[in-house]
């Protein structure tokens, strides 16, 4: 039973579904590919685009996944900021990590005037500004960092907020933006234009690299000469990238405003922080859309309905043409440990290729995938390939690898801990809680009609004790961001299995 429950994202698209038809028989492909977001299909397009066979797996359809709960903003003005990925990955990282978000943007402007999609796709400038309180000293360093890096056009400016003072801001121009599931839509009728095959409603259970194979619950292969899992974090092995990288919830509001009231991009410095664009929503309104409040998932601290309180108040602090709140959702950022995505061979493997870590730029992070992995694949050397090397270690990012690792330690403890309830009598319809029944952490959900669904609360991946998000009526694992629907059928990876029975 797999439930269609929680928020749900402005981009919906139900027309992607007519996509998800099953794999029903086991296949062969140059390569296939496990996953149907951005990265996913931006690899497929490459390398049906090189002549390629290509076979496209995913558990739901195309987009069903994080790619429609983004906000997507298309930017080279990255989260963890110049001036640090510079400390990280040096100078000469800093400048391949800045080119190669400038041409993801430029690829998928080209993909949408050679592909003739209709996305809204738009060039516009981007503007980093102060939250109140922060010293001028983080813009002055980012200026400089920024120029470094080979980022053409990057000054000091201001930027009125209507009521409020000027407040100072980093200029980042020829930024862009678009409607990620209207581009995905396209890269997928182009993808079957030229000859390659998506399936949907296909959950892949297991990976074998040596020779490439994958396997489906139904039992059915697809046997390729390279494998590539973008599923946004991977579901192929079970520790060697997780400990590199931390899953957030992060979220965000959509309000009606005027037509035309706002054509830029918009970040503060707060941490979390806020991050704004418009999209074109009606003949006679835009629609303003502010993100930001994330917090680790399943450790949501003073609860989720707060975080788009909290966003509105501020959207309506600076914007006083925001209206009504027509659309609000969450979505999961996989941060690494040195702000870079993870996009290369699989450790360990020869045949197997992951995409993750998308650190708040999944956009162009998966865009990023999809010049970089068919180079990968085909044996060619490309400039970025150390960069996003997934076997990497920063030795500079060791201090937020152990504070992630231990955060991910301290989760374990919930094991030894009393239950939320004592019975699922105090459980309300539509809500669930964790119970503990001897030695056993027992998730229970009861349903608007009153009946109750149990399983172990026991993530599948490694072991920890998962909590119940009744914003989006989920089980969220607090270790490596596992997400199971409420009668504990997987939604997320890395777990590749539902919870078990109780």
């Amino acid at each position: 039973m797999r439930q269609d429950t929680g928020t749900t994202s402005v981009w919906d698209d139900r027309s992607l579904r007519s996509f998800g038809a099953p794999l029903e028989q086991s296949t062969t492909a140059d390569v296939c590919v496990v996953g149907a977001g951005i990265a996913g299909l931006s690899v497929a397009h490459a390398l049906c685009r090189q002549g390629m066979s290509v076979v496209v797996l995913d558990a739901r359809y195309p987009g069903s996944g994080e790619t429609g709960r983004t906000t997507a903003h298309l930017s080279n003005a990255l989260d963890d900021r110049y001036s640090h990925l510079e400390k990280l990955h040096g100078a000469d990282g800093a400048r391949l990590a800045a080119d190669s978000h400038t041409r993801a943007i430029a690829r998928i402007e080209e993909i949408v005037k050679s592909e003739g999609v209709d996305c809204d796709f738009e060039r516009l400038d981007g503007y980093l500004f102060l939250k109140e309180g922060d010293s001028s000293d983080v813009l002055d360093a980012e200026v400089v960092a920024s120029r470094r890096a080979d980022l053409s056009g990057v000054e000091l400016s201001c930027w009125k907020f209507e009521q409020h003072a000027e407040a100072l801001c980093l200029t980042f121009p020829r930024q862009a933006q678009f409607r990620p599931l209207a581009y995905l839509g396209g890269l997928a009728a182009a993808i079957r234009t030229l000859g390659g095959r998506i399936f949907g409603s296909t959950h892949v259970v297991g990976f074998e690299d040596d020779p490439p194979r994958v396997k489906t619950l139904r039992g059915d292969t697809v046997s390729a000469g390279a494998v590539v899992v973008a599923t946004n974090t991977p579901v192929n092995d079970r520790v060697a990238i997780h400990t590199k990288q931390a899953a957030y919830r992060t979220y965000a509001v959509a309000m009606r405003i005027p037509k035309d009231a706002l054509r830029i991009l918009l970040w503060d410095t707060g941490d979390p922080y806020h991050y704004v664009r418009a999209a074109r929503h009606s003949e006679a309104e835009d629609l303003l859309i502010v993100g930001g409040e994330d917090h680790k998932t399943g450790q949501p601290g003073d609860g989720y309905e707060q975080r788009f309180d909290r966003l509105t108040a501020w959207a309506r602090r600076y914007f006083r043409f925001a209206g009504d709140v027509a659309y609000r959702w969450s979505g999961q950022v996989l941060e690494p440990n040195d702000g870079l995505a993870f996009i290369g061979r699989n450790p360990g493997d020869e045949h197997t290729f992951i995409a993750t870590g998308d650190s708040g730029h999944g956009m162009t992070h998966g865009t990023i995938a999809g010049m970089l992995l068919p180079d990968l694949i085909a044996g060619r050397p490309n400039p970025w390939a150390d960069l996003y090397d997934p076997g990497r270690v920063r030795a500079r990012a060791a201090g937020e690898f152990a504070k992630e690792n231990v955060n991910v330690a301290a989760q374990y403890l919930d094991l030894v801990k009393p239950g939320e309830v004592e019975s699922a009598e105090q459980i309300a319809p539509g809500s669930g809680a964790v119970l503990r029944e001897g030695a056993n952490r027992i998730a229970v959900y009861r349903d608007e009609r009153g009946a109750v669904h149990r399983a172990s609360a026991i993530c599948t991946h490694l072991g920890c004790v998962v909590s119940w998000n009744d914003l989006e009526k989920s089980w969220d694992c607090p270790c490596h961001g596992s997400r199971f629907d409420p009668d504990g059928a997987v939604r997320n990876g890395p777990a590749i299995a539902g919870l078990r029975e109780a």
